[in-house]
């Protein structure tokens, strides 16, 4: 029999990743706070393996989490054709289906909003709870309204422990795991783009995305804000969005603002191109513009 040592049992580097605690007081100890994506690589693996695992046992399914960064030379953006757009909400459900959003409650990460022909761009008058028997509606126009991935976010400089910032691409994100739920950012986002879960999310297992993205769609946990995020797991990877792909008239267009020959560069140049609250200085990387 070996001698009993006085020394405090080891822990597994499993164990250590799977120990909420365990990972903070590392993170928290280190040189000071970090958010997960400031850590090492070897650390940060371990806390997506350690996530995998989790989410795995919880849905009953294979779930992958992963941590795409940003490609060099690219600075991605969104454009929308208000005269092609008919209020379909079709990219509303894409979204909640590709960004595993709850159910119950439901959280939409898009809203759609109907607005008077006579009275043009009219947010106190938008109706974001229309429901006529077919859509478009005669004398209506709609305006679908998400993240505006700004380049001077304000929601970003709110935030007391630096859960959200605008990585390289220009994608706006939030680390779920340091948001502590103050809802600053829902209060300076002029938007209204961020959503806090007031309660546990509730996404059936086999309506589950189980291709997830670290910053982007993996299941969110009570008590945080989200948001959209470009689709983050879709276009790092040379996708279109899932709102782009769903739109049955073809009214979303999104690329590289940094290329030249891309079709978002197209329609900066030769289009009527707007962006909303312009005023405020926020600088938007989401644009409408008027086709015809």
């Amino acid at each position: 029999m070996e001698p009993e040592s006085n020394s405090p049992p080891k822990m597994s580097r499993r164990g250590f990743a799977t120990s909420a605690t365990g990972a903070m007081v590392w993170i928290m100890t280190s040189c000071g706070p970090k958010r997960l994506h400031d850590v090492p690589p070897a650390v940060l693996k371990q806390s997506l393996r350690a996530m995998e695992e989790r989410y795995s046992a919880n849905y009953g399914t294979d779930v992958k989490v992963s941590d795409t960064q940003p490609q060099p030379g690219v600075l991605f953006a969104q454009a929308l054709d208000i005269s092609r757009c008919i209020g379909c909400r079709r990219c509303v459900y894409a979204c909640v289906e590709e960004n595993n959003q709850s159910r119950d409650p439901q959280i939409h990460w898009i809203r759609v909003l109907s607005m008077d022909k006579e009275k043009g761009v009219d947010f106190t008058h938008a109706n974001p709870y229309y429901q006529p028997a077919e859509v478009p509606e005669e004398g209506h126009f709609y305006m679908p309204v998400a993240c505006q991935q700004c380049s001077n976010p304000p929601c970003t400089k709110v935030c007391p422990t630096g859960a959200t910032w605008t990585e390289k691409d220009g994608i706006t994100v939030i680390d779920y795991d340091w948001c502590i739920g103050c809802r600053y950012c829902m209060a300076a986002c002029p938007y209204g783009a961020r959503h806090f879960n007031w309660s546990e999310p509730s996404i059936p297992k086999e309506q589950l995305n189980t291709n997830t993205h670290y910053l982007g769609n993996r299941p969110r946990q009570k008590g945080v804000v989200e948001k959209c995020t470009f689709c983050i797991q879709r276009t790092r990877n040379g996708r279109y969005p899932a709102c782009a792909e769903a739109c049955p008239v073809g009214a979303r267009k999104f690329g590289n603002l940094l290329d030249k020959d891309s079709e978002i560069r197209y329609i900066m140049e030769h289009k009527r191109v707007m962006v909303l609250k312009e005023d405020l200085n926020t600088v938007p990387k989401f644009f409408y513009f008027y086709a015809t």
